[in-house]
């Protein structure tokens, strides 16, 4: 695809998309229109509503009123025609008052018990008609028997008298009337006459609000559904019943007041009704009835009425004006579309026309020919374009030159290398991440005896099994990035032999920095190593004379002492206890000197166990702490709660801290403090001892020699028990360090290794 066309399709989608968005915003912010027109219109229905259901509250209220009266007035014009007592009051006569005082009927109650029921009545039905289940109207009647007044805030109440609210007839469903009690204690009974109030329904229906209702459902054929809900009572099971498929009301208890409504089961308007009623605001939601999606709004009437308006309306509406503005809205932007691509099509032929001509440029500059320039006809982008193709083309003629002068030199230097790398005495040996050769020089042909056919692409077992694993843990090093140097070790050539070896393991890096190969340089140093053990050898034999010539020292002097006595016994024929103690405290010093000398000369025997390390110490605290008391030397330490067992030999270590205990004892003649410190170092899992006193020191000429036989700065010391200390120290995998300074005290640091055997 060429770039006029690229461009011209570029900006064929840019405008697509800016119209895309343009219709987006629009669709969204007209939806947002017509949904906020929706409320207003609901609100304004809302507060017609509300205004009408007032004015049919106030008429209705007004013809209850007038009806009560005259109601009251009938009782007590029946009173005066009747007996007072109850049981002298026949059906017959109240049927005859009915039709004098033009009303429907009268009853007659009377207090039974814990009831009040209808003992005489014009209308057969109502007699034994009981009121104990009626709420506030057996209320009322109690407090018409019992105060001759009526305080609960239902109905219309008067001397002696109280109206109910116009309701549903419980002998006759069917009728709604008007009732009237009247009772003044001069009777036995409550006289009730009542009417029919049919014409409370009628007004509502043709002159209230139900009117009202119907003529807005008329007038806005989007409205499917104007309704009123009492929030006290509405989603009450008990309030609302179906009745063949059609709500029946309560008339003094009106959960919905006015309005048809069915949507009952599964509706979630008890929810929305509460939320209005508590906010006070417009509560709006949308859900399907009949197959349509429908907009609620549940408005809050104010002024005191806790009436909920309900409005209903058809979604489809808005959707319908939508779908209308969008059809619109798009035909237009898909010919503004084929308009805008055919536009940038030509405008793209423009553009790009300087690009042919650098590009005919440049090709001539891929072929290697840079002697062609560019005519700059404009000082726009593109003519700084060709102007730096122009200067480019003079740089490529540099640079070429220079590329070939670079090609010869890094010609030159790799058959340097390649000499360098197969003339070296060092074996080098080049291998992948998995082992596989990649490649040797000369000298690891003539060290390890393999042809550089033999091994390249293969893994080379050069190295013996018990290497493999400290094999294995320089190549974990070497994954990380590091190096190793010079690290001593074992391998095999190719006749099967071992070699010493000094190897240098090394990463190898591509341009990214990724670890690709492994490079290891291999120097033989078996030659180097029967050479040192020469040397050590000879030095063994130099310490063995040196030893030989101190023990020999050492014993020569107890045996001068022994051969006098002898020569003393022979004269004399006797010798006292005294002379006797003496040769035998010479004689315990020549078996001492040779009992240390023979820990030196020969391995012992050692039997290992795990010992916990604080016990020793402790043990060989609590031996020495009454001989140190005496000379006023005290005993601090310092254990770690959580130090691990080691494997050790526990008579040896006793012995290296008594040595160390005695002689930081005897360097502080005139008491101080030994510190005993023990902790344990995770890291290198390790035990570390330190003994710290505060003794006379030792000084920087003196501190080389410690260790050496019979080197002692003690008055009747021989120098062996700190040999012997060291010894039993390696033996143990373990150091010993010392640390001192003339006239401050001397530290001994001792490193034990856990978990050996």
């Amino acid at each position: 695809m060429s770039i006029k066309t690229k461009l011209s399709l570029l900006i064929s989608l840019i405008v697509t998309i800016i119209l895309t968005l343009n219709i987006s915003i629009y669709y969204y912010s007209s939806k947002s229109e017509l949904q906020a027109n929706t409320k207003q219109e609901m609100l304004t229905i809302a507060k017609q509503v509300g205004t009408s259901l007032e004015a049919a509250e106030k008429s209705k209220k007004y013809m209850e009123d007038m009806l009560g009266e005259k109601l009251r007035a009938v009782a007590v014009a029946v009173k005066s025609e009747l007996d007072p007592q109850i049981d002298n009051v026949t059906n017959e006569q109240l049927v005859a008052l009915s039709h004098k005082m033009e009303v429907d009927h009268i009853s007659l109650w009377k207090r039974t018990g814990d009831n009040i029921v209808v003992l005489k009545s014009s209308e057969p039905e109502e007699v034994n008609t009981n009121s104990k289940t009626w709420d506030y109207w057996y209320k009322a009647f109690n407090q018409l028997f019992d105060d001759h007044n009526v305080t609960i805030p239902q109905g219309q109440k008067l001397l002696n008298y109280w109206s109910g609210p116009y309701q549903y007839a419980s002998s006759d469903p069917s009728h709604v009337n008007k009732w009237g009690y009247y009772y003044d204690g001069t009777t036995d009974y409550m006289i009730n006459p009542y009417v029919n109030a049919q014409v409370f329904i009628d007004y509502e229906n043709n002159t209230g609000t139900t009117a009202l209702i119907r003529n807005l459902l008329q007038d806005n054929p989007n409205i499917v559904g104007i309704n009123g809900f009492d929030p006290e009572f509405f989603g009450k099971p008990e309030i609302l019943k179906l009745k063949k498929g059609r709500l029946i009301h309560n008339l003094d208890v009106r959960a919905i007041p006015f309005g048809q409504y069915t949507n009952i089961v599964g509706s979630k308007d008890a929810f929305h009704v509460k939320r209005a009623s508590r906010s006070g605001r417009m509560i709006t939601s949308t859900e399907k009835m009949d197959g349509k999606s429908i907009i609620k709004s549940f408005i809050p009437l104010r002024d005191g009425n806790p009436i909920i308006i309900g409005v209903n309306f058809d979604y489809s509406a808005i959707k319908k004006a939508l779908n209308r503005q969008l059809f619109i809205h798009s035909t237009i932007s898909i010919c503004l579309i084929i308009v805008s691509w055919f536009a940038s099509y030509f405008i793209a032929g423009l553009l790009i026309r300087p690009l042919r001509h650098i590009l005919a440029n440049v090709n001539e500059i891929a072929e290697g020919r840079f002697i062609s320039k560019i005519a700059i006809r404009s000082h726009d982008e593109l003519g700084l374009l060709s102007s730096r193709v122009n200067a480019m083309g003079d740089n490529l003629q540099t640079y070429m030159g220079r590329l070939q002068d670079s090609a010869e030199e890094l010609r030159s230097t790799k058959e340097y290398l390649e000499s360098f790398v197969n003339q070296t005495s060092d074996a080098i040996l080049v291998t992948d991440l998995q082992g596989n050769v990649g490649r040797v020089n000369n000298a690891f042909e003539k060290m390890y005896g393999w042809h550089t056919s033999e091994v390249l692409g293969r893994v080379l077992s050069h190295i013996p099994e018990a290497q493999l694993k400290e094999y294995e843990d320089i190549l974990e090093s070497i994954g990380q990035g590091k190096s190793v140097a010079d690290y001593e070790t074992i391998r095999h050539i190719k006749s099967g032999e071992s070699i010493e070896v000094s190897i240098t393991v090394s990463p190898i890096h591509d341009v990214k920095g990724v670890i690709v190969a492994v490079a290891e340089i291999s120097r033989n140093i078996t030659a180097r190593k029967q050479t040192e053990e020469v040397i050590r050898r000879s030095e063994k034999l130099s310490v063995v004379g040196q030893l030989a010539a101190g023990v020999a020292h050492e014993i020569r002097n107890p045996l001068t002492t022994l051969r006098g006595f002898v020569q003393l016994n022979k004269q004399q024929g006797s010798l006292s206890d005294t002379h006797l103690d003496i040769m035998l405290s010479e004689l315990d010093r020549i078996n001492f000197i040779v009992s240390e000398f023979l820990v030196l000369a020969k391995p012992q025997v050692s039997e290992y166990e795990q010992a916990d390390i604080r016990n020793i110490l402790n043990d060989m605290i609590s031996l020495l702490d009454s001989h140190a008391s005496f000379i006023n030397v005290h005993f601090e330490t310092s254990f770690e709660q959580d130090i691990p067992l080691i494997a050790c030999e526990v008579n040896q270590l006793k012995q290296v801290f008594l040595n160390i205990f005695k002689n930081a004892i005897e360097a502080m003649p005139t008491g101080g403090i030994i510190t005993v410190k023990l902790h344990y170092v995770q890291s290198d899992e390790a035990v570390v001892i330190r003994i710290i006193d505060q003794g006379r020191g030792i000084s920087t000429e003196e501190m080389p020699r410690l260790g050496e036989p019979f080197f002692t700065t003690k008055p009747s010391g021989n120098g062996l028990g700190l040999m012997v200390s060291q010894r039993i120290i390696a033996n143990h995998k373990g150091t010993i360090v010392i640390s001192s300074k003339l006239g401050e005290g001397t530290c001994v640091e001792i490193r034990l290794k856990v978990n050996r055997s």
